[in-house]
């Protein structure tokens, strides 16, 4: 027995040291670069403090924070509603889209913004193509701008929370509807009142996976509009790999704050999963005990009606 366990051990150490060598060393030297002097003398936190003073970079948090939370929030409620609609289809048809749906949540970076441009861009087929028709659906439409960062972020978000979000519908059983609808209720107030309640920890907690998914987005965002938009992940790849100014200390300290906001999206996630599986087990409790009065129900009202 003994032996057995030293080979499961063994068997962890290359793990172990993927861990080390890809995780723990990295973030290891973000942070002691963050709050390292450049000539290697000392510490400090004259980066922290640049970043805080200065309105360059503080722009740029906020122009990643602001398309995050509205990319996230349109591709939940689009996510919320595709994900009820696969759960109408047949188990082979939802096979297929779920199959779509991980192909175009992977299909990011360089290929999707040279996409968009090809298909909205200035001299893009559609706008082109709207534009010989007489149409001004894209005459004011510039897809170089916070609006275009905005669809871009969307296309790759709204099939994530897909896939995150429709295992959820199945935790909502059939038997808790029928018995809504033996009590009277109607489906909204179905929904109101038990299916939403479930679905509030999951929607919230795939809402911080999409937000930690915007704000860590870099090569879609430097492929579309370069370092012409102000955006965090673009500020931190131009100071550590910039041909003009090159700080990465500077980029370090960035990259923690990036860091921060991403770790916080990770914490609402796990505690809104232990919220979510906390509301399914006590539903179901509740539910299996309704189960056993209906029947007694149903009889009394037969005999009355009799």
């Amino acid at each position: 027995m003994k032996h057995s366990h030293r080979w499961f051990l063994l068997g962890l150490v290359p793990f172990v040291v993927m861990i080390v060598l890809f995780q723990l060393a990295p973030i290891l030297s973000m942070l002691t670069g963050s709050i390292s002097q450049g000539n290697g003398s000392g510490f400090t936190l004259d980066y922290y403090s640049r970043i805080i003073h200065s309105e360059f970079y503080l722009k740029a948090i906020k122009n990643s924070l602001l398309i995050s939370i509205f990319s996230s929030v349109i591709g939940i409620v689009a996510g919320l509603i595709c994900a009820y609609s696969i759960t109408r289809f047949s188990p082979k048809m939802r096979d297929r889209l779920l199959m779509l749906s991980n192909m175009t949540s992977n299909f990011a970076g360089v290929p999707l913004a040279f996409a968009y441009i090809i298909l909205l861009g200035s001299n893009g087929v559609f706008t082109l193509l709207f534009k010989q028709w007489g149409w001004s659906v894209f005459a004011d439409f510039n897809l170089y701008s916070w609006a275009g960062l905005v669809l871009v972020y969307v296309y790759f978000q709204v099939p994530l929370a897909l896939l995150l979000l429709y295992p959820s519908f199945y935790g909502i059983r059939e038997q808790w509807k029928e018995a809504a609808s033996l009590l009277g209720a109607s489906k909204w107030q179905f929904w109101r009142t038990i299916g939403l309640p479930i679905l509030t920890p999951a929607v919230f907690g795939t809402l911080g996976i999409l937000f930690a998914n915007g704000m860590g987005a870099y090569a879609t965002a430097y492929a579309l509009v370069g370092g012409n938009y102000n955006l965090l992940a673009v500020r931190i790849g131009s100071l550590v790999a910039g041909d003009v100014v090159n700080e990465p200390q500077l980029g370090n300290a960035l990259a923690v704050i990036l860091a921060l906001s991403t770790l916080l999206a990770v914490y609402l996630n796990h505690k809104m999963t232990q919220r979510s599986k906390m509301l399914q087990s006590g539903f179901t409790s509740k539910n299996t005990r309704s189960l056993r009065i209906f029947p007694k129900l149903k009889s009394s009202a037969v005999k009355e009606e009799l």
